[in-house]
């Protein structure tokens, strides 16, 4: 599969997200080409403030590998990750990030700083490119907020 591929499966989880009525955000994780974690925003229907997309993944990625070290896997997630997604990303081990969307508001890689400028004391770091199904992702979370407004 071709990144364009597996951000549309991380996009197809944002839309469950937004069925369950939670944040339309989702999350795959890739190693040797195969999906081994999915994940979509579930903070509200599972009351856990950790549920985000990238946190579920990374924890059906870490039980199929049976090891929290993901150091050649990669996250397909629809927005760019905060703060507490960061700190997991890293603790994994992950190799690569891939995100649609940027996060102006919570989003810790690129839009509020850069994380890795600013964070240099971290023993782990690793490779992002953002924009891939960038206009579909930032659509459905602009309709989701927009509804909650109303």
């Amino acid at each position: 599969m071709k990144h364009k591929s597996y951000m549309k499966e991380a996009l197809a989880l944002a839309e469950e997200a937004l069925s369950k009525g939670e944040v339309p955000v989702g999350a795959i994780i890739v190693l040797n080409k195969k999906i081994i974690g999915r994940g979509f925003n579930q903070c509200i229907t599972t009351n856990d403030p950790t549920a985000h997309a990238e946190v579920v993944a990374l924890r059906e990625a870490a039980e199929a590998c049976g090891n929290y070290r993901l150091s050649q896997a990669k996250i397909y997630t629809t927005l760019e990750p905060c703060l507490m997604c960061m700190g997991a990303l890293i603790h994994s081990r992950i190799e690569e990030v891939f995100f649609s969307t940027r996060d102006p508001k919570s989003g810790v890689l690129v839009s509020n700083d850069n994380f890795f400028k600013k964070m240099s004391f971290l023993n782990h770091s690793f490779e992002y490119k953002e924009g891939c199904l960038r206009e579909s992702s930032s659509n459905l979370l602009k309709d989701f907020f927009l509804t909650k407004r109303v």
